[in-house]
């Protein structure tokens, strides 16, 4: 994999204050896409200057910028290689890939909307979460002609059935090409097992076992126990499941005044040692929230 799924234990928590490791003069403003790969290499989507800001977790002063010929940029997704897939449906209806060994741009999907959220699975497949289609579709990479995508959730029509979403956001697919969708308007999380097309919710007022409540919900990960973990946007805080259901991990004193807490989290991803790195959207930065002990004596990472 090329993003990291820390094993946490059940009772694992973070500093509650975060620290600001990038602000608006490294990111620009209101970045809106973070992601971070096994060697915690940092890639953020810098909306300001049309780029994706790229720089070693320890050190930020090595940062390079990629330039392209996107806009508005929602999502991005890398690669073990290191090749990045970057949104850009608003503008140019398209996914693009930038190809880290020649520095080359391709078009790998067409789509009609901007992706709110891409991912690519262990086969190869890629997919993008059009949020103003209510869907998600999906083609694979090893296919040499770029045809048409394949639906892979909802019906492209706006509602809260099983099979329906309300402006999908993050995605996040696992091993067994299970499906996890943040159905934002809906403030809920839906899982679509692999081939099925009607979805279960796991998280949210309306799931079967609730324990929590999302106010749209934008980007989620499993961890290496497929324990599930949520951007709660606009309640400001990360929230994550454990033996005993949800429970929230950070901003858990809802929006305050403080610099050090979070406000509108967008997207977020763990580093190498399981600490939360968050696009704080409101004040254009990004976020660090340090893992601050675990019940198993030391992180256990795979």
């Amino acid at each position: 994999l090329s993003f990291n799924q820390p094993k946490f234990s059940p009772t694992a928590t973070w500093n509650s204050n975060g620290i600001t490791i990038a602000n608006r003069l490294i990111v620009g403003g209101y970045p809106s896409a973070i992601f971070v790969n096994t060697n915690n290499t940092i890639y953020v989507a810098d909306r300001d200057n049309m780029g994706i800001v790229v720089w070693q977790k320890e050190d930020v002063n090595s940062k390079k910028i990629i330039h392209g010929n996107f806009t508005r940029l929602t999502s991005l997704f890398v690669t073990s290689n290191g090749d990045i897939y970057i949104d850009g449906g608003q503008k140019n209806g398209r996914v693009q890939k930038w190809i880290a060994e020649t520095s080359i741009f391709v078009t790998v999907m067409n789509v009609s909307s901007a992706c709110d959220g891409l991912f690519v699975d262990i086969n190869g497949t890629l997919y993008c979460s059009m949020s103003q289609h209510h869907q998600v579709v999906k083609r694979s990479l090893n296919d040499t002609v770029m045809t048409s995508n394949h639906v892979a959730a909802g019906t492209g029509i706006r509602g809260s059935a099983s099979n329906q979403f309300n402006n999908p956001c993050g995605i996040f697919v696992d091993v067994n090409l299970d499906l996890y969708v943040a159905d934002c308007n809906n403030n809920r999380v839906q899982l679509f097992r692999s081939g099925e097309s009607n979805g279960i919710t796991v998280a949210g007022s309306t799931s079967r076992n609730p324990t929590i409540s999302l106010n749209c919900p934008s980007g989620i990960i499993l961890d290496a126990n497929k324990y599930l973990f949520i951007a709660d946007q606009d309640n400001d805080r990360i929230v994550g499941s454990s033996l005993n259901g949800f429970r929230c991990l950070v901003g858990c004193d809802g929006e305050v005044a403080q610099f050090n807490r979070l406000t509108s989290p967008s997207g977020f991803s763990f580093d190498r040692s399981g600490n939360i790195l968050v696009t704080d959207d409101r004040y254009s930065r990004i976020q660090i929230f340090l893992l601050k002990n675990d019940s198993f004596g030391k992180l256990k990472k795979i």
